[in-house]
């Protein structure tokens, strides 16, 4: 278990060091995308349901 443990801190350290980009800015660019793809998402339900 402690490796595993091991391998995923690796991971993150090295996919956090990447580029200059922290993981709390993949994960807000994440989110960010998430909510534009909803609100297009409803968009397009209140433009078919007013027709």
């Amino acid at each position: 278990m402690d490796r595993w443990w091991a391998a995923i801190r690796i991971h993150l350290r090295k996919w956090g060091g990447s580029g200059g980009h922290s993981v709390h800015h993949h994960f807000l660019q994440g989110m960010a995308y998430k909510l534009g793809s909803g609100a297009v998402t409803l968009l397009i339900l209140w433009w078919e349901t007013r027709r």
